[in-house]
């Protein structure tokens, strides 16, 4: 069967957009012919591809008139979340922070849940994948928090597992020694605040960015407090972590336990603290898959590869 639809001229000129990208995933994810003239739009194919097509269309059209960009991926995002009988508005829509016109809001139904987790829990752990948007979405958050005085204060931290935490051998002052270990974070930060309103911040202590070694001994009061790539902390580095939390604050730890470092003898703080704290109100964990990986799909197929490949053969890590 065909059916043709006139979109809008904005919507058009999105779907067009970067070399027929979204169209292009529009064909390759619903197994349809779909072509583009001006603002109609044609699709072809048996009849149930073409109402899944017309379905995914709407709901795109219905996110660049309330203005989202999109891109190949978000056909894969709202695939993703009209299966899991989710509103495709209501989880595009809860958009946590805004920043020179670029919105940051979930893309994928776990992500919803992570953001609802964070907003309402005290300690939350997202774990999963690279490119789930855990941590980005928590910095997010975080800025949000800052920005209307929920928290006095960011703290980002990080285990420098390469460096063994003795940073001391490594050149330069402190900020040189710890910055290929922290540099993502400080990318994300630039992503969302003004460079100069960053290095304010900065300079008075309201966002921190350190290794995880210089939270021992301290409490931490009316902070928003991130722990990344927790899968490399120690049981002890973990528990010297969470213990940091003091009033007024939250917690957002995240890690992939895929991606441990650590020598195959050292357990992680991570897979760890699971069974320790799982049935503890005011912790909720949001596991991440493959399915909410939000960068090129031939990363999802690669993180699932791997994911296979490790249940398949059995060296997948356990403690």
């Amino acid at each position: 069967m065909q059916q043709t639809l006139s979109v809008p001229n904005d919507v058009a000129v999105e779907l067009a957009g970067i070399g027929d990208g979204v169209l292009t995933s529009l064909r390759d994810r619903l197994r349809c012919t779909i072509h583009l003239r001006g603002n109609q739009l044609t699709i072809e194919g048996d009849e149930a591809h073409v109402d899944q097509a017309r379905t995914v269309i709407d709901e795109i059209v219905e996110l660049v008139e309330g203005g989202h960009e999109i891109g190949p991926s978000t056909v894969d995002a709202v695939l993703g979340v009209l299966d899991k009988g989710a509103d495709v508005r209501e989880v595009f829509d809860d958009v946590v922070w805004r920043h020179r016109g670029k919105k940051i809001a979930p893309k994928t139904v776990n992500q919803k849940r992570y953001v609802d987790a964070i907003r309402n829990q005290t300690v939350t752990f997202g774990i999963g994948p690279a490119g789930t948007g855990k941590t980005y979405l928590a910095m997010a958050l975080a800025v949000a928090a800052l920005q209307e005085r929920e928290v006095s204060r960011i703290i980002l931290t990080r285990p420098a597992v390469e460096a063994g935490e003795r940073l001391g051998f490594l050149p330069g002052d402190i900020l040189a020694k710890v910055d290929p270990y922290l540099r993502p974070l400080f990318d994300a930060l630039y992503d969302m605040l003004d460079a100069d309103k960053l290095n304010s911040y900065m300079e008075r202590g309201i966002v921190e960015v350190a290794p995880l070694a210089f939270m021992r001994g301290r409490t931490l009061n009316d902070s928003f407090i991130i722990l990344d790539e927790a899968q490399n902390t120690s049981p002890e580095q973990m528990q010297m972590f969470l213990t940091r939390l003091g009033f007024g604050s939250k917690v957002v730890v995240t890690g992939d336990v895929t991606q441990i470092d650590l020598p195959r003898d050292q357990a992680s703080g991570l897979i760890q603290v699971q069974d320790i704290l799982g049935t503890i109100d005011g912790i909720n964990f949001i596991r991440f898959g493959h399915e909410d990986v939000v960068r090129h799909k031939l990363v999802q197929r690669i993180v699932e590869a791997y994911k296979s490949h490790a249940e398949e053969t059995g060296t997948q890590r356990r403690k």
